[in-house]
């Protein structure tokens, strides 16, 4: 394995779990006065990958900051519980992917959300045994980039790689001097990037 470690986006990269999420929020939403239309499953995807005030002032332009947040924390209360209980879907192969990797090498995740939500996407499809460790801005307050670093350095990292499925993970991996691979499969178009069609292809590609 050329890597020391291989470092996962969440969402359009492990899983979709845009569906369960917009029930979750259509739940949360359904008695807010101020709220005129749902978030559909479209809008959602458009969405992934975002910080929670860029996600919130992209979904509901005509909102203020302060009842972004207010509504974001009220959707991500009822998003955990719902996800913990129906978990996402899967991409293929995943499962199978992870396995035969973390045989090999350290696998970790690093994605731009609130502080629960990786832990209920490794509980709902347990998934802990694959992971070394996880970092996320709900948690930190930092950037996807500088969490990156961070797992780096808590885990003595000096060549991992990071694989991810929008623009703004490449820019990521470009402020934290890491490489980058582009999952193709998932939500973001990415140019100038190596590319995986399906997640087994990772198999191939890091044994290159």
């Amino acid at each position: 394995m050329k890597y020391d470690g291989i470092i996962f986006d969440l969402d359009g990269t492990l899983w979709d779990a845009t569906q369960p999420i917009m029930v979750s929020w259509s739940i949360a939403l359904k008695d807010a006065p101020d709220v005129e239309t749902l978030p559909t499953q479209e809008q959602l995807e458009s969405v992934m990958g975002m910080t929670a005030d860029h996600l919130m002032a992209t979904l509901f332009p005509k909102l203020s900051p302060q009842r972004h947040m207010e509504l974001f924390e009220q959707c991500c209360q009822v998003e955990v519980d719902y996800l913990r209980k129906h978990g996402g879907k899967l991409y293929p192969g995943v499962e199978d992917t992870l396995r035969k990797l973390s045989e090999h090498v350290p696998l970790f995740i690093v994605s731009n959300c609130n502080t629960d939500y990786i832990p209920c996407f490794l509980d709902a499809h347990k998934l802990h045994a694959y992971f070394k460790d996880w970092e996320c801005i709900g948690r930190t307050g930092r950037s996807k980039g500088e969490n990156i670093r961070l797992i780096m350095e808590r885990n003595g990292l000096h060549s991992p790689v990071y694989v991810g499925d929008t623009k703004l993970d490449k820019e990521a991996c470009q402020q934290a001097g890491i490489p980058f691979i582009h999952a193709a499969y998932g939500f973001g178009q990415v140019t100038n990037a190596e590319k995986i069609q399906q997640p087994m292809d990772l198999l191939g590609l890091l044994e290159e």
